[in-house]
């Protein structure tokens, strides 16, 4: 209980600091003026038995502080304001926070087993052939083989939206039938020169005499 201290009447009056190393938390308490260590208080827990509550006041404690030779003693401590006394209280608080999360971790991280290490060794080099590598099917154009015409010629697609080449061109317009004029189906008849008449060489002849 804080009302059987001495309150009017503090052994020692200065300011208070709270630390950490590692999971340990460590209350120090300092001179105001030069920071001279007075007493130091590791807590390795809280709540425990390295830093108590009153029951009588939220302004005052019960801490463990103990020397560079391991030599332990119980002292009180309080606080002029509440607003410091909450302060102390929360900076504990989530220290052991954090301590628990950081123990939480490590403990998934074991239960995940060793993590695969992919990178590189310090001088570890590695050879890539790549003189047998193949290009995939279809990756520069179509590669499929275009059929071949008479003669080993290609050919070529027909254009789009046209006709191909291998389809028969419309048949030409049959010849013009006159009226009354018969024609062959396929040699039109030209006129034939009429022979020579008999007499044609008449005249040469007697003029040879």
């Amino acid at each position: 209980r804080a009302a059987e201290w001495q309150l009017d009447q503090p052994a020692w009056s200065g300011r208070l600091r709270i630390t950490a190393r590692g999971s340990t938390a460590f209350i120090r308490l300092e001179d105001k003026t030069s920071g001279e260590l007075f007493a130091q208080a590791p807590v390795e827990q809280f709540p425990g038995i390295a830093v108590e509550s009153v029951t009588d006041s939220s302004r005052y404690f019960v801490i463990r502080i103990e020397d560079e030779n391991g030599r332990r003693a119980f002292i009180g401590v309080g606080f002029v304001d509440r607003g410091d006394a909450f302060d102390f209280n929360v900076a504990l608080q989530d220290h052991f926070k954090w301590v628990r999360q950081q123990s939480e971790l490590a403990r998934q991280d074991q239960d995940q087993g060793p993590k695969l290490d992919l990178g590189f060794k310090e001088g570890q080099t590695i050879k890539l052939n790549i003189a047998n590598m193949k290009k995939k099917e279809g990756a520069a154009g179509n590669t499929r083989p275009r059929p071949a015409g008479p003669g080993g010629l290609t050919l070529l697609p027909p254009p789009p939206g046209g006709k191909g080449c291998g389809e028969r061109p419309p048949s030409l317009p049959g010849p013009a039938r006159l009226p009354g004029t018969p024609i062959t189906d396929s040699v039109l008849s030209w006129p034939q020169p009429s022979a020579p008449a008999a007499d044609a060489w008449g005249d040469f002849a007697k003029a040879s005499g």
